[in-house]
Formats: C-alpha cells, sequence, structure tokens
C-alpha cells in the first residue's frame, strides 16, 4: 500500500506576538523548518508591555516606531480568559498570578510565553533581529510555484546584517504598525501636547489638565475613565453622540467628563473647536483613533499593498493571489475571536506548504476578492474595515476551508455575552460572573473562580 509524500520548506516567520508564535507552531507540526525573527527580546508582540515611551515621537511621524507595544499599564483583556486561549492551550488561572476573568496584559504576556516554553518555541526564534527586506530570489520565477525569498535582517544586538534563502514567508507582524491620525485643521500648527495613544500608559501626567481625548472605542473608554480620577476636565470627541448605555453611564456619572461631536479645528492658543461650534481651551489632545497595517519591509512590486488599511489583494485575507501559498499573512483579521482565528490561518498555510491541501486558482482567487471588495464598497464600508469580519458565520466558513472544526458554541455565547454585558456596564462588565455563560464550557477548559 502506497504513502504519501508531503513537502518540508524552510519558512521564515516575521514576528513572535501570538500570531506568529502560532504559526511557528503549526508549521513546526507539520514538518517545516521554521526560524522565527523578532525585533524585541523576548516573545508577545503587542502583549509585551514597554513602560518607557520617552523615545518614541508622540504621533508617531517616524518610518519605523521605535515603541512597538501600544498597551497601556491598566489595560485588561475584553473577552473572558476561556474564550481567547489556543484551541489546545487553555488560558487558564495558574497559582501565584492574575486569577480575574478579564486579567490584565501582563497575564496574556505570561500565557504566550507559556504556549512558547510548552511547545519549544523560543529555540527557534531570533530576537533583536528586525526584518528590513524581503523580495524574491533573484534566480526564481516570482509567479512559480518554484518560488524562493530573500529575506535581509538586521542583528542589531550584534550590528550584523543577515541575507537568508526560504522557501516561504509569514508575515505575523500585526496591524498595530502604523499610526492612523485624524486630518483636523490646524493640527500641525497646535503647539499643546497632542500625542496617539500608542505612547500613553499612566494618567498621571495629565493630572489636573483640560485633556481632549478623540475616539470612543475601547482605548477611548478607557483612557477616559481613569483619566477623570485626575484630570481637571475630559472632553470626548466621537462621530457621533448616538453612544451606548454603558458609555452614557459612565458619562452621567463623572462631572468632569463630556462627549462632544469630532473636533472641527485646532488652534495655536489652545482652543479646540468642535463641529457643532462648540469650544474649549485644552492642555493635551489623545488621539485613540486606531491603527492600520504597514509593510515597510516588503518589497515585491506593490503586489500586495495597503490602501487606507486596506490589505490586498487577499485571499481570505491570508494569501495573496499572485503569490500564494509562498507569501502569506497571519493575524490582519479584527473582530474575530482572535486567537483560536490564527491557529486556523496558521494551520492552513502548514498544509498547503506541505502540499496536503491546495488552494484554488489564482484567477479563481482573485476573483473572491474582487467579488469580496465589490461587496464592501456596495454597502459603504470603509476600506479601513475591510479586515472587520465581526460575524461567526465567516468563520464557520474559515474552519471549513481550512478543515477544522467551528468554534464551540459555548465559546460564541461568553464572547457575546461579554460583548453586550459591556454595551450598558462598561465599568464593571469585567467583574461580572458570567455564571450561566460558563455552565456550558468543558470542565478542563474552567479557570478556578476570580479571587
Amino acid at each position: 500500500m502506497g504513502t504519501e509524500s508531503y513537502q518540508s520548506k524552510n519558512v521564515c516567520v516575521i514576528g513572535a506576538g501570538p500570531s506568529g508564535l502560532v504559526a511557528a507552531r503549526e508549521l513546526q507540526k507539520e514538518g517545516h523548518d521554521v526560524v522565527v525573527l523578532e525585533q524585541k527580546h523576548d516573545v508577545g508582540g503587542q502583549w509585551l508591555y514597554e513602560p518607557n515611551v520617552e523615545g518614541e515621537d508622540p504621533l508617531g511621524k517616524c518610518t519605523t516606531l521605535k515603541v512597538h507595544s501600544s498597551v497601556y499599564n491598566s489595560l485588561r483583556i475584553n473577552l473572558a480568559r476561556e474564550t481567547m486561549g489556543f484551541t489546545d492551550f487553555p488560558f487558564f488561572v495558574k497559582e501565584g498570578r492574575d486569577a480575574r476573568r478579564f486579567p490584565g496584559h501582563r497575564e496574556l504576556l505570561l500565557y504566550l510565553q507559556d504556549f512558547c516554553e510548552c511547545f519549544g518555541l523560543r529555540e527557534m526564534i531570533r530576537f533583536y533581529t528586525r526584518v528590513e527586506n524581503v523580495k524574491f530570489f533573484e534566480s526564481t520565477d516570482p509567479f512559480s510555484e518554484d518560488l524562493r525569498w530573500v529575506v535581509r535582517s538586521i542583528d542589531y544586538k550584534n550590528e550584523k546584517v543577515v541575507e537568508e534563502v526560504f522557501d516561504a514567508v509569514v508575515v505575523a507582524t500585526g496591524h498595530y504598525s502604523h499610526l492612523r491620525l485624524p486630518t483636523i485643521q490646524g493640527k500641525d500648527g497646535w503647539r499643546k501636547k497632542h500625542l496617539h495613544s500608542h505612547i500613553y500608559r499612566v494618567p498621571e501626567p495629565f493630572r489636573n489638565e483640560v485633556v481632549v481625548v478623540v475616539g470612543i472605542a475601547n482605548s477611548g473608554q478607557d483612557i477616559a475613565m481613569e483619566l477623570v480620577e485626575v484630570a481637571k476636565e475630559v472632553h470626548l470627541s466621537a462621530k457621533s453622540v448616538d453612544i451606548c448605555e454603558g458609555l452614557s453611564k459612565v458619562i452621567s456619572k463623572h462631572d468632569n467628563l463630556y462627549l462632544h461631536l469630532e473636533i472641527d479645528s485646532l488652534h495655536e492658543d489652545g482652543r479646540v473647536v468642535f463641529v457643532d461650534g462648540s469650544c474649549i481651551a485644552a492642555d493635551t489632545i489623545i488621539y485613540c483613533t486606531g491603527y492600520t497595517c504597514s509593510f515597510p519591509f516588503l518589497d515585491i512590486g506593490g503586489i500586495v499593498a495597503v490602501d487606507d488599511g486596506r490589505v490586498g489583494p487577499l485571499y481570505e485575507h491570508t494569501f495573496p493571489p499572485l503569490l500564494a501559498p509562498s507569501l502569506s499573512f497571519v493575524g490582519i483579521p479584527k473582530k474575530v475571536i482572535a486567537f483560536p482565528f490564527f491557529e486556523w490561518q496558521a494551520k492552513w498555510i502548514a498544509q498547503l506548504l506541505s502540499g496536503k491541501k491546495s488552494l484554488p486558482s489564482r484567477a479563481d482567487m482573485m476573483r473572491s476578492v474582487e467579488e469580496f471588495y465589490e461587496l464592501k464598497d456596495h454597502a459603504g464600508v470603509p476600506k479601513r474595515n475591510t479586515h472587520d469580519i465581526g460575524n461567526f458565520e465567516y468563520c464557520e466558513k474559515y474552519a471549513d476551508l481550512v478543515g477544522v472544526p467551528h468554534l464551540e458554541e459555548w465559546r460564541k455565547e461568553l464572547c457575546m455575552a461579554a460583548i453586550k454585558k459591556s454595551e450598558v456596564d462598561l465599568e464593571t462588565y469585567r467583574e461580572y460572573s458570567y455564571d450561566r455563560e460558563l455552565l456550558q464550557v468543558p470542565h478542563h477548559y474552567l479557570s478556578p473562580k476570580p479571587l
């Protein structure tokens, strides 16, 4: 009886955050030789907290950010830990650590370090190594099936430039690498303090100040809620005053917290004028306006580009049709239960590279991408929201493509319960017990009750 023969590839993974770590694990499981290149001193990506932000430009006006992590000191995860873990590595409590159901950022970093140690990933990671250039290997046709890659990196601890050839490259650098800032009249001439939330860490520097927080997504809400305890006034600026019940409760609770529409203009004397004509004198503006992807190291003639946050063309948010599967991206989708989804992406990539699975033709993949973009554009979805999934139906479709089980019902219900609870009790939803939803969680996923 014959046996099937699968290929082992030499693969470079760029980044050792959650998506890069699970990519390395799945590639290794599939029998590939893996090298992970990581610019920082440890694993974790965004979750590797960096308290010192002194050397970073407050508005990110540099090609490469010196500070990678955007995590602020008080940040806690916004989904229950049982929901978040990889499918075969539950995120449960360990003795002497943060036992809360919605723990702080350090606990998630420790979880990723545990994952790394459990699967022996550290030995394949080169730390202090920044990727400078990724291009086609000169002796291969960029559109052939035997495409290979030259990766140039800098080992900046030893001040050494390294060039290597790989069969495949997996980009796992996340979507927090380039700051998104609003276009506001007078912003360039603003003489008071202004910064992107990327370098916000603690509220104390803003004591007794009048602070404007632009944006009311997760970071804007969190930062505003802790600033009200030390600032003289906090003014939230949003696209609409139609806000969720939870945020409305927070605003009504604090006499020094105000809600405004978008900023119309900024003035050198510190005046902030909103689109409704109202005006305040502010000391600081914090832009909680998000991020966009950036891949300055990709030297592939624009075959993959970023257009206002839309990375494309990417088949199923993962593969550029003309270069798949030798070039792939993990971790770009948002509004998903991230770790299981990244795990699925990694499994698919690993099995495609080994030859266990195959993709549709390049023409069919490109057609699928074009149809997807057309649907988004017709629905009026901004390009920056192209990779916002936001529904379990797509996750199930993706699981079917990969050939893995769908998300468990308990995981979906616990996720939705946290989202719904945050909409009505923004300040306290992380302390809620979620006992009804947890009844459905298998015993081996459960943590002890929070302390």
